[in-house]
């Protein structure tokens, strides 16, 4: 082992290797790896039900994993109880002891491990002062507000000097403006006693504000590792894009390295390595597309369609010539009709590889027109070389897929899980009960939670054996 490798080990004080979760009804956690560096703010982001709240019980110790194991400091703690390792956990809901004062909730860890009293004392003045509290180790806690409950569950969390702090979500109660500033206070206390924050947060703002780097987790999976500015300038999927802040995400063509079409326009860009005439997704954040007072300067055209104050920009919305629709940020106010000229710097367009170009699922013939897949039997265009039973790759085009206002009218049911506009149309996520996907490119506008029928023409099923 090199130095270089050594001294990168000894900066880890947490590392999950293939860690994996599941509950009776769903998988949660899916063969996570991830490393923490000592000292170092570090935030799980991502929706409700990604797994990041199990992924920090896990590292507390009370949730185990499936398979996977969790180290700290080089050792295996998987089978250490939460009590005996060195961290300690503020939740959202603060659990304080009602019958204690703010000083004896503090404390109260303290005493449990026969802390000497001086020693006590000295401790939860210190945390007192750090949390602002100096004043109030008297109080009952529940005369406290909300941000002032917090601080005093953040104190007795760190009065035990553990080496690493995690924080499920502990300013979602808080009202908007003491979250901002509990934000910047949480990011004070860790600059100053230099120990490891683990926080989970589904706020994108709330992850760009506080960490060093932000972990972005989706269906159990992680997603994108990486610092604020990365994360946000440099997303690696779709799902990144449109979860981290405000994206204009649209299909696009890497025409060669330096060069990229998308909007009806081709532009050029700093991405390489992509090949020639390959699809990908197109990332353009809405303060990237420049308004050119001057139109000589402008690489394209749109006309405004909306421009809304939001307190320090506008949001405007523009179709393009080409028949797309762009979000645009600007100090400037543009009237609802009027023609504007558009340029995006080469630095600010940024390419993703496509997750994927079609639908592709297994099946198995039932006929030489019919074919069963996606928990349903669909007709197919007949097929003389394939017949009952044999196992098929079925392929379908995303705008192929036919999606019904009553569910029931379709072979099967299903429910739009997400969906991305791309300036254009929707991309959406839809699902049957089984969790399978199905992928749809459509005009017409849905809701998440929509339950959907759905119908494949014959002639948009592409069949092949599968083992060809």
């Amino acid at each position: 082992m090199n130095e270089n490798t050594t001294t990168s080990q000894q900066d880890v004080i947490i590392r999950l290797d293939h860690v994996s979760k599941s509950f009776p009804d769903k998988k949660v956690l899916d063969d996570i790896s991830l490393e923490i560096k000592r000292g170092e703010f570090v935030t799980l982001l991502g929706p409700s039900g990604c797994g990041k709240t199990t992924t920090l019980r896990i590292i507390a110790g009370f949730c185990a994993a499936d398979e996977g194991a969790v180290m700290m400091d080089g050792e295996d703690i998987s089978s250490i109880p939460p009590h005996r390792r060195p961290l300690n956990t503020v939740f959202q809901r603060y659990a304080l002891f009602p019958h204690l004062d703010v000083y004896d909730n503090i404390a109260f860890g303290l005493k449990l491990k026969g802390v000497d009293s001086d020693e006590i004392d000295t401790r939860v003045r210190k945390m007192l002062k750090l949390v602002s509290m100096t004043d109030y180790e008297d109080r009952d806690v529940e005369s406290l507000s909300g941000g002032q409950q917090q601080r005093v569950a953040i104190a007795r969390a760190l009065v035990n000097y553990p080496k690493v702090l995690l924080l499920d979500e502990p300013l979602a109660a808080l009202d908007y403006k003491m979250r901002k500033d509990m934000q910047i206070e949480l990011k004070e206390m860790h600059q100053k006693l230099g120990i490891t924050f683990v926080y989970v947060t589904h706020d994108q703002e709330e992850a760009l504000t506080l960490s060093d780097r932000i972990v972005v987790m989706n269906e159990g999976c992680i997603q994108q590792i990486g610092t604020p500015t990365d994360i946000y300038n440099e997303p690696q999927n779709e799902f990144v894009a449109d979860f981290i802040g405000e994206s204009n995400i649209l299909n696009g063509t890497m025409v060669k390295d330096g060069r990229v079409s998308f909007l009806g326009y081709e532009f050029d860009g700093v991405d390489e390595g992509f090949g020639e005439n390959v699809p990908v997704d197109v990332v353009v954040r809405p303060e990237d597309v420049e308004i050119r007072r001057d139109q000589s300067k402008a690489e394209f055209f749109g006309t405004v369609t909306s421009c809304t104050f939001k307190g320090v920009f506008y949001q405007i919305f523009v179709n393009t010539e080409t028949g797309f629709e762009l979000m645009a940020q600007n100090y400037r106010k543009y009237d609802v009709g009027e023609r504007v000229g558009m340029q995006i710097q080469p630095a600010n367009i940024q390419v993703m590889h496509k997750s994927r170009l079609r639908n592709v699922f297994e099946g198995e013939m039932v006929d030489e027109t019919s074919v069963s897949f996606l928990d349903g039997e669909f007709e197919c265009s007949a097929q003389q070389d394939l017949k009952a039973g044999d196992k098929v790759r079925v392929e379908v085009e995303f705008d192929a897929v036919d999606l019904l206002d009553y569910a029931e009218e379709g072979v099967v049911q299903a429910e739009v899980y997400s969906l991305i506009y791309k300036g254009d149309h929707y991309h959406l996520d839809v699902r049957l009960d089984s969790g399978i996907h199905i992928y749809v490119d459509t005009q017409d506008v849905w809701d998440k939670g929509d339950l959907v029928g759905i119908n494949i023409r014959p002639e948009d099923i592409k069949l092949s054996r599968l083992n060809d």
